[in-house]
């Protein structure tokens, strides 16, 4: 079986992007995927978040209004925690810290690095409601990983680091994506279409036999 290579974009506060990371992983492994993680950042601070949602008491009801839509699809309801995130004392975060901790952990270990940072903070978003907008909790994320405080804490704070989530954003734009989650097979430019597992697992198939 021919080898895939999958442009994955995402953001950390996308209930969407939770619901397709746990199938990929999955479907990596049955599929040999080499997964390259973009990060795609909605809102980029509190200024963005209120140019797009208004008040952020308004932002945090019609953002939990999508995650509940989110939740009856997912394969893991009982990890969206909606009561948690409507009780939180904190704005609805926006997902820059979050894109910045991703790419630190890149730079740091890698794809496979990426990915764990971005699934670990996707569980403090949705199912611990803690302030992932907040550094410290990156850091401490970044702890609990097994990252090297200081080694982490240096990548995230690089310029270096800000740059990659730019790039990330320009190359996002060059494939002409709009929204996320968005699987894009490198090999062919197909776009996988987000649903159930099986329904990805069909579409990865079709692209292993176009390209073999």
């Amino acid at each position: 079986m021919s080898s895939l290579t999958i442009d994955f974009f995402h953001d950390v506060v996308c209930c969407w992007c939770f619901n397709i990371s746990s199938r990929m992983r999955d479907l990596a492994a049955e599929f040999d995927l080499d997964i390259r993680h973009r990060t795609f950042v909605l809102q980029a601070s509190r200024a963005e978040m209120a140019a797009r949602w208004g008040r952020p008491e308004q932002a945090r009801e019609t953002i939990l209004g999508h995650w509940s839509v989110c939740r009856q699809v997912s394969d893991r309801p009982d990890l969206v925690n909606i009561d948690a995130m409507r009780a939180a004392r904190f704005d609805y975060p926006h997902g820059m810290t979050a894109a910045l901790a991703c790419k630190a952990a890149e730079f740091v270990g890698g794809q496979s690095a990426h990915w764990d940072m971005f699934d670990r903070l996707q569980k403090a978003h949705l199912t611990e409601a803690q302030n992932i907008a907040d550094p410290e909790t990156a850091v401490q994320i970044a702890r609990d990983l097994g990252f090297e405080a200081a080694t982490f804490a240096e990548a995230f704070d690089k310029p270096a680091t800000a740059r990659a989530v730019e790039a990330d954003r320009q190359y996002a734009r060059t494939r002409q994506v709009r929204s996320i989650p968005t699987l894009i097979v490198r090999e062919t430019g197909a776009r996988l279409v987000n649903g159930p597992r099986e329904d990805l697992a069909a579409q990865l198939r079709a692209a292993v036999r176009n390209i073999a």
